[in-house]
């Protein structure tokens, strides 16, 4: 089994297509507004992962606790200046355990972002 894509309803879609573009590195993979209250727009890795967002007019939830996306990245050092470039708040770390080295951000939706450097 292959996981295909995260969801993640938004009532802020052009901000949270940048941070997943200029934060996480994701590309814009497609992009369409299936009805006239819906738009979506998936961001994709270079591995195939995508992440689904989804603004379609309703409200969204604030109850986000217990979610996380993971995304592994080259250089630890570097994604901490570029988030902390763009005044985004770093929040459980960074922090050291065997094999890796991770802290977290919020997306603009307050879904929680674990951003890893894996020990090589």
């Amino acid at each position: 089994m292959n996981c295909c894509w995260c969801t993640i309803t938004t009532d802020q879609l052009e901000e949270s297509v940048a941070f997943y573009e200029e934060v996480i590195g994701l590309s814009v993979a497609r992009r369409f507004s299936p009805s006239p209250d819906t738009e979506i727009a998936f961001l994709k890795d270079d591995r195939g992962f995508e992440v689904e967002l989804l603004k379609n007019g309703r409200p969204t939830s604030d109850d986000l606790n217990g979610i996380s996306l993971g995304f592994e990245v080259k250089s630890l050092a570097d994604i901490l200046a570029l988030v902390k470039s763009k005044n985004i708040s770093v929040f459980g770390g960074p922090t050291k355990v065997p094999g890796c080295t991770f802290f977290f951000v919020k997306d603009p939706n307050g879904v929680s972002i674990q951003l890893i450097e894996n020990d090589h």
